[in-house]
């Protein structure tokens, strides 16, 4: 007697049954509904009792036994039934094929072929889908030789198996001349060989099938209409995707979970999150993946709110996420900067135990990295234990762009005695610190480092080498990486003409630009504001003026403030104030400081103290600590020999505890930077080597005709110490070391400085330069000066 409770069968005995074959026959059917109520606990109870009654079960019901264990996720019950059964046949070897239990499955196929059973195409169909499924999908050509012998070939399911082994290892050619070999082609046998061809790579050739297969009267299926939507969004042949979503509504498949991924990765793709949207309206929502592809591409597309308005309705569906969502999410978060939602969401992570998930402890330490909480980073970063590449590059670059370059450098140099595996992100990352600190030297060794891991010919990297050797002072080199790269992407010709213009070579940049709109790619906002920043350190007017305006109306892009700051600045400091006025009067937002900052300093320049109290005024009123308006506005009334508002501006910077920056440069020597500040050396332990030096520095000038502009010294006091002062400017210092330590094969010094360079000291380089016979560059707060043999770059204009 059997007793059924809430639909699950558990056996009590089987009184009553005394004919063997009855018991035989009733024993089957309840192990069917055992299968069909996915009940383990009844089958294996049944089990036990046909062993205690000692019932010998014939090959029918046995194989039964071993489904029901297979299909209720036993396979190493089912494995050891197999081994104690008295005989099999082949539907034994097929059955036990599904449980994955067997480690060596052409162990099996062998002993199923030497015990002489049944060789159908359902024994190979089995064997090749358990190849695939257990990562062994290579030895389907060992079993296709068999499939060959017995004539199988032809056979449309043995066909379809044969295609997904090859397609899963990549030989396509084998894939192809199995599926011509089908006489009988059906509809799964075209939608694993198109398959086949998607996920390899050929994606023009999936189309081509495609159409093949509609003309000879094949309907798609959803698997072939998920085929067409990702090869055609592969080869960006959107137009044609949309098609398929016409095709796709006509034959109702949308509501496909598979067809609607498809759908969500085209219109997300193409940035049309509104379309994207109403088709997630329409998709199943039970399941994750379409929630979680949702969330990331709202993020990766900037709509970081919307990302997680998202994230929230589906926490209200009860959708359980998983460790992508919560990847997807976090990013989001680091992209908008969304500090508490970050905190809120690190707390789900440790509760769902996915903080042990890599990934999503990635993008934990990003969220914090971004939202500049590099304590709890770093934290973080320290108690992760399955570190990768990705956690070590999300770390660099959190410092990185932080400006926090000497710890990015040792996190980075730190991750190479780990041996980590250094990607295109870590170099390029690594490479835009060195940037940033304008150090050449290891800069280099970082490009030698991308060139023996092969990650030199990355665009990513690329474009930061260039940047790098453009900032460094050599902008040739600059040039040669951008000539070296194959494909030229936008950043790689902005980068470059942002190089040449800051190294005020505004022709060669102008000429570039030119090149760059004849090439396939089209300038965006950056290309125009290297170009205009060009334009304004040349003084090119009427170049920056056409490029300003070709801007909005060849190109349609809208002027962003930085754009109208070198409009501003080009004007003003060729003297044209009071159309720089009319420019900013006709902003359609509210100028930024820099525009109004750069009206001032142009004011000082022609000496208009109206214009320049005007653009005073505004700074202060958006920005009340602003030292830089107070230091230019002192400025003006020194060179103005006006004292009395001299001390005036200086006493409202002390009441406002406004402090001036000072003036400091660097230079690097043997990978370690040097910094000087004016006036100071005591600190140094090469003091009096560079005193030394100083001195000779300045007779030997003297003598060259150098002659002190004392105007560039802003404070009331006597010539003879305005001369001693100029002399310890902190540029001077810095050369004067440079010239000390470096020897005479070294042609080039570079130096930065924090400030713009004074008149003097640009004077003073002049005649050096051709003393000293070497090449002296000058990177300061604006643009580089090259120093040769008594001449500059900027022309004396800067």
């Amino acid at each position: 007697m059997l007793l059924f409770r809430s639909n699950r069968c558990v056996c009590i005995g089987m009184v009553g049954i005394d004919s063997p074959m009855l018991r035989l026959s009733h024993l089957r059917r309840i192990l069917r509904r055992c299968i069909d109520q996915n009940d383990p606990i009844s089958t294996k109870a049944i089990h036990c009792d046909v062993v205690k009654r000692g019932i010998r079960l014939d090959l029918f019901a046995s194989n039964i036994l071993l489904d029901a264990y297979v299909k209720t996720g036993f396979p190493k019950d089912a494995s050891n039934l197999f081994d104690e059964m008295p005989e099999r046949n082949h539907v034994s070897y097929v059955t036990l094929s599904r449980a994955n239990a067997c480690e060596d499955p052409v162990g099996l196929y062998t002993r199923l072929h030497r015990e002489g059973h049944k060789l159908n195409p359902h024994v190979f169909t089995s064997f090749l889908k358990w190849f695939v499924r257990a990562d062994k999908a290579e030895i389907g050509w060992w079993l296709h030789s068999f499939i060959v012998k017995l004539g199988f070939t032809s056979n449309a399911f043995v066909g379809a198996a044969l295609i997904n082994a090859y397609a899963v290892c990549g030989v396509v050619d084998s894939a192809r001349s199995v599926f011509e070999g089908i006489l009988r082609k059906d509809v799964v046998a075209w939608a694993g060989i198109v398959s086949c061809y998607v996920e390899n790579g050929f994606l023009e050739d999936s189309l081509e099938l495609l159409s093949r297969m509609g003309m000879e009267g094949f309907m798609p299926n959803n698997y072939t209409f998920a085929c067409a939507l990702k090869a055609s969004i592969g080869l960006g042949a959107f137009g044609y995707a949309k098609s398929v979503h016409g095709r796709i509504l006509k034959t109702c498949y949308e509501l496909d979970p598979r067809v609607g991924i498809g759908l969500l990765q085209l219109y997300t793709q193409l940035g049309d999150m509104s379309d994207a949207l109403k088709v997630f309206s329409e998709v199943p929502k039970s399941d994750v993946v379409p929630w979680s592809l949702m969330i990331a591409r709202f993020g990766q597309n900037g709509f970081c709110d919307e990302a997680v308005d998202l994230f929230i309705r589906m926490r209200k569906a009860f959708v359980v996420p998983n460790e992508f969502t919560f990847t997807s999410i976090l990013n989001a978060c680091a992209i908008g900067k969304y500090h508490g939602l970050g905190k809120q969401l690190h707390g789900l992570v440790v509760k769902g135990g996915f903080d042990l998930d890599v990934y999503v402890s990635n993008a934990l330490i990003d969220v914090y990295a971004k939202c500049e909480k590099m304590d709890t980073a770093v934290k973080l970063f320290a108690e992760l234990s399955n570190r990768n590449e990705v956690s070590w590059n999300t770390i660099i670059v959190g410092y990185a762009n932080l400006d926090e370059a000497e710890e990015a450098l040792s996190l980075f140099r730190e991750a190479l005695r780990n041996q980590v595996s250094v990607t295109e992100v870590t170099c390029s990352s690594a490479i835009g610190v060195c940037a940033s600190l304008a150090s050449m030297e290891l800069g280099a060794q970082v490009h030698g480092l991308a060139i023996k891991t092969n990650n030199a010919e990355k665009v990513a990297v690329s474009n930061s080498l260039i940047d790098m050797y453009a900032k460094c002072g050599d902008i040739k080199d600059a040039q040669s990486v951008f000539d070296e790269i194959e494909t030229k992407v936008v950043p790689s010709w902005n980068a470059l003409i942002s190089g040449y213009s800051t190294h005020g070579l505004s022709r060669e940049a102008l000429r570039i630009f030119d090149v760059m709109k004849e090439s396939d790619c089209k300038p965006n906002a950056l290309t125009f504001l290297g170009v205009l920043s060009g334009c304004s350190n040349a003084r090119l007017i009427d170049e920056g003026v056409e490029c300003f305006e070709s801007m909005i109306r060849d190109h349609g892009i809208e002027p962003r403030l930085e754009h109208y700051t070198c409009m501003v600045r080009l004007l003003g400091r060729s003297g044209q104030l009071e159309r720089a006025m009319k420019l900013i009067e006709g902003i359609p937002y509210e100028p930024s400081v820099m525009i109004w900052r750069a009206m001032l300093s142009a004011s000082i320049d022609q000496n208009n103290v109206d214009f320049a109290r005007r653009a005073a005024e505004e700074i202060l009123k958006i920005d009340p600590m602003d030292e830089a308006t107070y230091v230019l506005l002192s400025n003006m009334y020194a060179g103005a020999k006006e004292w009395a508002n001299v001390a005036s501006v200086r006493r409202s910077m002390k009441e406002r505890g406004v402090k001036k920056e000072p003036g400091l440069s660097w230079i690097e020597h043997q990978g370690d930077v040097h910094y000087f500040s004016v006036g100071r050396l005591s600190h140094h332990p090469d003091m009096k080597l560079v005193n030394g030096m100083l001195e000779w520095l300045n007779r030997k000038a003297k003598r060259a005709g150098y002659v002190p502009d004392r105007n560039a010294v802003l404070h009331d006091m006597d010539d003879e110490e305005k001369d001693k002062r100029l002399w310890f400017h902190s540029e001077r210092l810095a050369l004067a070391f440079g010239l000390v330590r470096m020897p005479l094969s070294r042609n080039r010094i570079l130096i930065i400085k924090n400030l713009r360079i004074c008149s003097d000291c640009h004077s003073a380089m002049k005649v050096i330069s051709s003393i000293v016979k070497r090449d002296l560059v000058i990177r300061d707060m604006n643009r580089f000066h090259h120093f040769h043999d008594g001449v500059c770059s900027c022309g004396d204009y800067w």
